[in-house]
């Protein structure tokens, strides 16, 4: 038989600047990787430039920050876009990331039928996990069906949406809710495409073929295995029957993965190679399911963002995997096994299930609120499992005992110049300022009009892009036509955990003098990952605390704001991204000014010399991925919210 081909080999990746990222890449291609996948930040994926108020903090910290199309230039300096399968990471500005691609495509001589890539544009999952969406979940999936319309005609070769479970896994989905969520996102967008009269019904085959998707990969390896057979039986499913595909090549479910970062831990980090390797494992033992794509986390991204080193030897993992052993000499290894076969049927018909209630519901869409709840209480059910023992994690919960590990300390990770946020602040408004801005104005009008559903988005964004207009001006001008909105939280349908630690402090804190102690917990900046605030919402909730948490993205007036009115004991500030140095003392000015004396917390991904900088300027207390144990943390946050009342 001769050797499959590898498949695509990718690394996420992207800090600080466009030349910055630029140079990064190019070093990952000469090592050997085969395809870009673009990460980029805060303000870049909700629609902001770098100097509007929320975006402080946040430049250049999770990703590359593009406000203009100079900066695309930039950032692909040397990379020939006619010659590269390029992913980018991003949802509610995807229509504008695509433009300018397109546009800084064309003046490199090449047509937009020539381009090969993705953009993830899947709003849903935003709705249910990451945070970075801007629009209401309609105009969200009217954005979506403008993109999948454009690139059916302009843009055959491009996927332009990548149903994405990764985030919902690291929300805490069941291997049944990742399937079904997403599946039932994608009829649901399907089925707006059709109704849009956008597609020709002869073409309907070609948008079937071109969705792809993005999963994650788990350790229990061979549960992940059986889990992307399932994906991979459902969507020929619904192909053939919901949609009428009968051609193979386009029934065939295409996705790239990257393994789980939710499972990496902060404590003896050097077992993060083997749970990425053996994650791997899941999504390519199976030759009829295996990923198209594949991006690796670091070792250290628990801590931090990794380093070139580090992802360099998340890259030789994939190319030992692929070229060193004999893993793509063989066919479907799996197929036979008793074993898989059952346990692929199993969550095959359980999310089959799930799926046809949420389609009888009204749709994915329609179900936000719903899943979101669900969401929240499976990751519930999955901390606590951790707390109890009954799921074992290395290092963390069990076999704890260690010897100095030499990839512990700070200089482990990379850290984004604070100074670069100064630097893109300047660049963006040299940029306004040397541009026409009668034709940036004509083309913004052109995009509230096509928004209004007079024309379609993608090309309204590509006239703006060669105007020379801004994301955050992109997405200022859709705000104007459809409203910003708030996501629930999904923390007032999560059930409780009410664990006898738990429901002894609830005894306890009912009896204080003056009532239970009240948590205002925040979110302040960008960052939308919100699971870990919402589980202290939800165990502080059932150890007997009046919880305020009003979601994610909020600025330091609006939190001191919240305090101020709300007169909570003890302030919750959870902060992912890496700005808790900008921000934490920024809202700790902003308390003390609104006379909010309430003692202030804060978690996150927080290195050790950077909690002892927060302590420092008066913070009481810093918890990380390392701190597992959600009822020992409630239960000191009760003891310091009773000290503060003394």
């Amino acid at each position: 038989m001769r050797r499959d081909d590898p498949w695509m080999m990718r690394t996420y990746s992207g800090h600080s600047t466009a030349r910055a990222s630029n140079a990064l890449y190019r070093l990952n291609l000469s090592k050997g990787q085969t395809g870009l996948s673009i990460a980029f930040d805060l303000p870049t994926q909700t629609g902001y430039d770098p100097d509007h108020v929320l975006a402080r903090g946040e430049v250049g910290k999770v990703g590359v920050p593009v406000a203009h199309l100079g900066h695309v230039r930039t950032l692909l300096d040397g990379i020939p876009p006619g010659d590269m399968n390029t992913s980018m990471t991003i949802n509610a500005t995807a229509p504008w990331l695509l433009a300018l691609y397109v546009a800084h495509a064309e003046e490199q001589g090449v047509a937009a039928s020539s381009l090969r890539g993705t953009v993830q544009n899947d709003l849903l999952k935003e709705y249910l996990s990451r945070g970075t969406y801007i629009l209401p979940p309609g105009a969200s999936r009217r954005l979506i069906v403008d993109t999948i319309a454009w690139c059916a005609e302009h843009a055959p070769k491009w996927n332009p949406m990548n149903v994405c479970s990764y985030h919902l896994q690291e929300v805490g989905a069941t291997p049944v809710q990742e399937i079904a969520y997403s599946l039932a996102n994608a009829i649901d967008v399907l089925d707006a495409v059709r109704a849009s009269g956008s597609v020709e019904p002869d073409r309907f085959a070609q948008v079937f073929a071109s969705m792809s998707f993005f999963v994650n990969a788990g350790i229990r390896f061979v549960e992940e295995a059986c889990k992307m057979r399932a994906f991979c039986a459902l969507w020929e499913r619904i192909g053939r029957e919901r949609y009428g595909v009968t051609d193979e090549r386009a029934l065939r479910f295409r996705y790239g993965v990257q393994v789980n970062s939710l499972g990496l831990t902060e404590s003896q980090p050097e077992n993060n190679v083997q749970r990425i390797v053996l994650e791997m494992l899941g999504v390519t033992l199976s030759r009829s399911a295996r990923a198209r794509s594949i991006q690796l986390p670091a070792w250290n991204e628990a801590m931090g963002l990794p380093r070139p080193w580090d992802q360099q030897w998340s890259l030789r993992m994939q190319q030992v995997l692929a070229f060193e052993t004999d893993l793509l000499e063989h066919g479907d290894i799996l197929d036979g096994s008793k074993v898989v076969e059952a346990r692929t049927a199993e969550l095959a018909d359980e999310a089959w299930t799930e799926i046809e209630g949420i389609v009888a519901r009204g749709g994915a869409y329609a179900c936000v609120e719903e899943m979101k709840g669900q969401l929240v209480r499976s990751m519930v059910e999955r901390t606590r499992q951790i707390e109890s023992g009954g799921r074992t994690v290395i290092g963390v919960n069990r076999f704890t005992e260690s010897e100095p590990s030499p990839l512990s300390g700070s200089d482990q990770i990379l850290e984004v110049d604070p100074a670069v946020e100064a630097e893109m602040v300047a660049d963006v408004e040299r940029w306004r300022s040397s541009r026409d801005g009668a034709a940036v104005a004509r083309a913004l009008d052109g995009l509230r009009d096509a928004a209004r559903g007079r024309g379609n988005v993608v090309a309204a964004s590509i006239e703006l892009a060669r105007a020379g207009g801004t994301t955050g001006e992109w997405g200022g001008a859709l705000r104007e036509v459809f409203g910003e909105y708030r996501a629930p939280t999904g923390v007032g349908a999560a059930l409780g955990r009410r664990s006898d630690d738990l429901a002894a402090l609830a005894e306890r804190l009912q009896r204080l003098p003056g009532g239970p102690p009240r948590l205002l917990v925040a979110k302040p900046g960008l960052d939308g990952h919100s699971s870990g605030a919402e589980q202290i919402a939800v165990a502080a909730r059932d150890a007997g605390f009046e919880v305020v948490y009003a979601g994610i993205r909020l600025t330091p007036e609006q939190i001191a704001a919240s305090a101020r009115d709300e007169d909570p004991d003890l302030v919750g500030l959870s902060i992912l991204s890496g700005s808790h140095l900008q921000l934490v003392p920024e809202v700790i000015e902003r308390l003390r000014a609104e006379g909010v004396e309430a003692p202030v917390v804060v978690g996150g991904i927080v290195p050790e010399h950077d909690a002892a900088r927060l302590r420092g300027l008066g913070v009481a207390a810093v918890y990380t991925p390392k701190d597992y144990d959600v009822s020992r943390i409630i239960g000191e946050l009760a003891d310091l919210a009773e000290r503060s009342r003394a």
